[in-house]
C-alpha cells in the first residue's frame, strides 16, 4: 500500500511538471528561473484549490457584498454627487460586457489620500478621489472599472472572502466583519494581469480605447519613481497618508512597466481598435472647488 502511494505521488508530480511544462513552452524561460517560476505558478495552483471548493454561491455573494458595502459608509456632499453620477455612468457601460449576471453598483470615495480603486464580492466597485486624479481621460476610468469588475468576475473577491470566512469559522452572516483591507490589498500577480486584461477587454467592448489603460500605467510607472524608488522629484508635495496609500498600492501590485507591456502586446494580437480617448466630463478637480 505504502509503495502504492508514493508510485501516486511520483505520478500526480510529474503530471504536473508536463502540465507547467507545456503552458510555459511558448514563453518560459530554461534553467533555474524557469523552475522557479513553475514551482511558483504550482504553489498559486494549488493554494487556490481551497478557494473552489468552498466559494459562495452567486446568492451568498451578493448578499455578503451588500452587506460589507453598507458598512462601508461615505459622506457625500452635494458637490461629490455629479462625480458618483458619473462614476456609475462609465461603470453601467463598462459592466454591461461583464459576464456574471449582477448588477454592478460603482461608489466614489471622495478622499484625495485614496488612490485606489477595489472590488468587494457581488459587485460592488469603489474608486477613490486621488486615483481619479491622476486620470484626464474617460478611458483611463473605465479601464481601471474595468480591472476591478473583472476581480468580480474571475471570483477573485469571492474566494477570498470564502477563504477568510473559514479561517475564521465564520458563518455567511458573519461575513460583515471582514475588514475592507482585505480587499482594498492586491490579488497576487497572476490575478492582477489577468484583471488587466480582460477589463481592458471590457473596456474595448465598451467603445474605450485601451490607450486608457497604457496611460494609466505609466501615471502608475510616474509615481513609482516619486515615491517608491525615489529616482525622481515629486511634482509636488503630498500628505503622509496619500504616500502610504501609493506605496501599499504598489506594493500589491505587479510592476507598471510589465502591465503596460503586457496591454501593448494584446493591442497587437487582439488587432483592438483605437479610437481617440474621450476627455473627463467632471474631475476630481472641478468638483472640490465646487465645494
Amino acid at each position: 500500500m505504502k509503495r502504492l502511494l508514493i508510485l501516486a505521488l511520483l505520478v500526480a508530480v510529474a503530471g504536473t511538471v508536463l502540465y507547467l511544462g507545456e503552458r510555459y513552452k511558448a514563453g518560459g524561460h530554461v534553467g533555474p528561473e524557469g523552475a522557479l517560476n513553475a514551482a511558483a505558478e504550482l504553489q498559486r495552483e494549488v493554494s487556490r484549490v481551497p478557494a473552489r471548493i468552498t466559494r459562495l454561491s452567486d446568492q451568498q455573494e451578493m448578499l455578503a457584498g451588500d452587506r460589507m458595502a453598507q458598512q462601508y459608509s461615505t459622506t457625500y456632499s452635494e458637490a461629490d454627487a455629479p462625480m458618483q453620477e458619473y462614476v456609475s455612468e462609465v461603470g453601467r457601460r463598462v459592466a454591461a460586457h461583464a459576464r456574471r449576471k449582477f448588477t454592478y453598483k460603482f461608489h466614489y470615495i471622495p478622499e484625495s489620500y485614496l488612490v485606489n480603486a477595489f472590488a468587494l464580492p457581488g459587485g460592488h466597485i469603489f474608486i477613490g478621489k486621488g486615483l481619479i486624479d491622476l486620470m484626464d481621460s474617460e478611458d483611463e476610468m473605465a479601464s481601471v472599472l474595468g480591472h476591478e469588475v473583472e476581480h468580480v468576475e474571475h471570483y477573485h473577491c469571492n474566494e477570498r472572502a470564502s477563504i477568510e470566512a473559514a479561517a475564521r469559522h465564520l458563518p455567511l452572516g458573519g461575513l460583515i466583519v471582514l475588514p475592507i483591507e482585505l480587499f482594498q490589498a492586491g490579488y497576487n500577480k497572476e490575478q492582477e494581469l489577468e484583471a488587466d486584461r480582460d477589463g481592458t477587454q471590457l473596456a474595448v467592448m465598451a467603445g474605450y480605447s485601451p490607450q486608457g489603460a497604457i496611460r494609466m500605467f505609466q501615471a502608475f510607472e510616474k509615481l513609482e519613481h516619486q515615491y517608491v524608488t525615489k529616482d525622481e522629484t515629486p511634482d509636488q508635495e503630498i500628505p503622509r497618508v496619500a504616500i502610504e496609500s501609493i506605496t501599499g498600492y504598489f506594493r500589491s501590485h505587479p510592476l507598471s512597466a510589465e502591465r503596460e507591456r503586457q496591454i501593448k502586446l494584446l493591442i497587437v494580437a487582439q488587432k483592438w481598435p483605437e479610437p481617440q480617448e474621450k476627455p473627463l466630463k467632471v474631475s476630481a478637480n472641478q468638483v472640490a472647488e465646487e465645494k
